[in-house]
């Protein structure tokens, strides 16, 4: 019957709508994500783009400013390609729209159709006059309810024909609205993405010069490297003097507290002994010795570490890829052995990261804990050592430091401020260790 077709129909409708909304409400999850990406590698542009002009200021060529050269190449590739990711969003959303604009209108034809069939039916026949001879022509009284409840679902099919064909035509005007702004979106994305590329291409101009100008200047590279090199080592022998030294007094205290447990439950056993010697004499039970209270007795495999730390350390290890940056920047320089930026064939070694910053940015302490050791080192300025239990956090390259050896520290608690070279590169050196085991920090930092 027509209007159980209308029925149906209606409910495709429905399920068609439902649909569109899925996929629109998908559509804007992913662009609210891709928008947030922006937003961020935004930021990071114009943080790195300061950084670029503190270097650039200081009228001639560094390492530095090449490494922020290389860096802010980076950001704005990534740039160019959050802004394609974006144009393909955009595009899918115009197919989808354009899609669900046909078959709305291919819905619309077809309820125009079939509710002109309707009417054109009606109007060939009186309709009043036919519907009462077909309801009293009925021989019960129950076929008579049946055909009134026929005659009232029909007339209502209509009622609900004509209100589908209104929603669909305003779905209809909605689609076509948001399909002049999408294209218009996409529009100022497309030219967004021509203007970050002419920036790019800038970038890789300077790059180029700045490369030209460092190849010239290879003895001075080299001169610095070694300086740089002979620095690095000095602090690694610090640091690793610093861990031997903790792990020996750590063994020394752990060895104290073994002997006297050792202590205890041998006088335990003696004043035992005694007493059933007493008793033997007495003809008497011999008294329970009561247990002397036991030397504080610390978790096994602690490595002679207080309860304290080792709880600081079990922590820590939990904080992997969650700590804070210990300074706003870049990495400049990541961690392990790599090919020197300018010099061919030379390969540097970096015990940690570099990270690149504006002068005299404050320095942060990434996690709880005690200051180890402050120092001041030919060619790393400032170091701060903070201890995490089994764990180490070394700060180089600092102007000055607001902290003192065995004070307690805070996550996120400014330590000092990054000093600046005679090249105006702002850059602190920061290490993790784990013992004498030294960790690479940017899997300990958190994704930026």
């Amino acid at each position: 019957m027509r209007f159980q077709s209308t029925l149906h129909r209606g409910l495709l409708l429905l399920l068609l709508l439902t649909a569109i909304s899925s996929i629109e409400a998908f559509a804007q999850k992913s662009r609210q994500q891709l928008e947030r990406e922006k937003r961020e590698n935004q930021d990071k542009m114009k943080e790195i783009q300061g950084i670029l002009q503190e270097t650039s200021s200081q009228k001639k060529v560094s390492v530095g400013q090449l490494r922020a050269l290389n860096q802010q190449i980076t950001t704005q590739k990534k740039q160019i390609d959050l802004l394609s990711d974006d144009l393909q969003i955009l595009d899918k959303e115009l197919r989808n729209l354009e899609k669900a604009r046909q078959e709305l209108n291919n819905d619309l034809g077809k309820l125009k159709k079939e509710y002109g069939h309707m009417i054109y039916e009606a109007s060939k026949r009186n309709a009043y006059l036919n519907q009462l001879v077909f309801l009293f022509s009925a021989s019960t009284f129950n076929q008579f309810v049946l055909r009134y409840k026929y005659l009232k679902q029909y007339t209502d099919s209509r009622q609900e024909q004509v209100k589908q064909m209104e929603e669909v035509q305003q779905q209809l005007a909605q689609k076509r609205e948001r399909i002049t702004v999408k294209k218009q979106q996409q529009q100022k994305v497309l030219t967004t993405r021509v203007d970050e590329a002419k920036k790019l291409e800038n970038l890789k101009v300077q790059q180029d010069v700045v490369v030209k100008e460092l190849s010239q200047k290879e003895s001075q590279l080299r001169t610095e490297l070694a300086a740089s090199r002979r620095a690095a080592n000095q602090l690694e022998s610090t640091i690793r003097r610093l861990v031997e030294r903790e792990m020996r007094e750590r063994a020394e205290r752990e060895r104290r507290e073994r002997e006297a447990r050792e202590r205890a439950e041998r006088e335990r056993l003696a004043r035992e002994k005694a007493e059933r010697e007493r008793a033997a004499k007495a003809g008497e039970t011999p008294a329970v010795v009561a247990e002397a209270p036991p030397a504080e007795k610390e978790p096994a495999n602690t490595g002679g570490m207080t309860n304290e730390e080792v709880a600081l350390a079990s922590s820590f290890t939990a904080s992997r890829a969650r700590l804070p940056w210990p300074v706003k920047g870049f990495v400049s320089d990541h961690f392990g052995r790599k090919a020197h930026p300018v010099l061919k064939g030379v390969m540097v070694d970096n015990l940690g990261i570099d990270i690149q910053t504006s002068s005299g940015e404050s320095v942060r302490a990434v996690y709880d804990g005690v200051v180890l050791d402050v120092t001041d080192m030919p060619g790393m300025g400032n170091v701060v050592a903070i201890q995490h239990g089994d764990y180490m956090t070394v700060y180089a390259k600092m102007q000055n430091v607001s902290v003192r050896t065995g004070q307690k520290v805070k996550a996120r608690e400014p330590i000092g401020t990054v000093a600046s070279d005679s090249d105006g590169t702002s850059e602190l050196q920061f290490q993790i260790w784990k013992n004498t085991t030294r960790l690479n920090p940017e899997l300990w930092l958190l994704r930026r």
